[in-house]
């Protein structure tokens, strides 16, 4: 396994982060188990889950099963457990958001169902415009000083957003942002204008959701062509994007690589990225991503993935001004 600083902090995490997002609704909990088991042993210490997961079953569910695992004993000091704070958990109309009420009773009862005393990074789920930065921050600083959480980062940010945190965080010297999480792949590249630079520029490691555009990267066409079940806004999606699909597929052929584990070393061959989110199903599909760490990508195979996925044109203000 290989490892990588979290932003700008001294911690070490993996280079590939194990969502868990499928724990409950579309994997068992001995399964989920039994992945979070085989991670552990093929050195990934980075797990990633959030307090509305599960919610198919139970909003928490999936807090739940990982607790339950963490239970077992001998695992917490072994990984870097992130969760997630903003969506509603209730009916009421603070059950929601990151006002320091629901920041405070978002995080306690995480901590319940996750059977742990502290959150390594404690992440937004979401910008939060109706609640200022000096709430927010005074509510995360008061969580750090309790030993409730160890980092903050932010989800769905815009650079901008990016920007308002850490100019607040700093006038109260406090650390402020460690890493964004953001949807980002070959297929979904606008964070390539103006999220990726803030997040160089105040030192925030990136952390690809969606690495695999919801399993269109991972040979979607073949898969439709073995006869395999995909739902109808899948196979929409693969007839508007069926020609670059086409192009894909064949490179990673030529190349003798799985198309999943293309965008995955596509993803780690950016230095800014940390760690992407791997969501597997399955013990196969987990032992199976390890691969693309392994994938050194020519110039001329990043030029061809280039030409197939088109980004924004670079950075902003030059992609799209002289």
């Amino acid at each position: 396994m290989q490892y990588a600083n979290l932003g700008r902090t001294g911690l070490k995490v993996s280079r590939l982060c194990l969502g868990t997002m499928n724990f409950g609704p579309h994997t068992s909990e001995a399964d989920s188990h039994a992945i979070m088991d085989r991670a552990l042993e093929l050195g990934i210490n980075f797990f990633d889950t959030a307090n509305r997961y599960g919610r198919d079953i139970s909003l928490g569910y999936t807090e739940e099963i990982i607790g339950r695992w963490l239970a077992k004993g001998g695992r917490r000091d072994r990984i870097v457990l992130a969760t997630k704070v903003y969506g509603a958990m209730g009916e009421g109309v603070n059950d929601r958001g990151l006002s320091a009420y629901h920041i405070r009773k978002a995080c306690e009862d995480s901590l319940r169902r996750l059977q742990t005393d502290h959150i390594d990074l404690y992440q937004m789920h979401h910008v939060d415009r109706s609640t200022p930065w000096e709430e927010i921050w005074q509510a995360m600083e008061q969580l750090v000083r309790e030993g409730k959480v160890i980092y903050v980062g932010s989800s769905n940010f815009a650079g901008l957003h990016i920007a308002q945190a850490q100019f607040a965080a700093e006038k109260r010297h406090f650390l402020g942002l460690v890493s964004e999480q953001s949807l980002y792949n070959l297929s979904a590249r606008m964070v390539e204008l103006e999220l990726i630079p803030a997040c160089r520029a105040f030192g925030l490691g990136l952390i690809p959701w969606s690495p695999l555009g919801g399993g269109l990267l991972a040979g979607a066409l073949q898969k439709a062509q073995e006869g395999r079940r995909a739902s109808e806004r899948m196979q929409v999606r693969i007839e508007a994007h069926r020609g670059q699909l086409e192009a894909y597929e064949d490179l990673c052929r030529r190349l003798g690589e799985e198309p999943a584990n293309v965008a995955l070393a596509w993803l780690l061959h950016n230095p800014a990225v940390t760690a992407p989110i791997i969501g597997p199903r399955t013990l196969e599909q987990l032992e199976g991503s390890l691969r693309a760490l392994e994938i050194q990508l020519s110039e001329e195979v990043l030029a061809e993935l280039d030409r197939i996925w088109p980004g924004p044109g670079g950075e902003a203000p030059e992609a799209y001004a002289w």
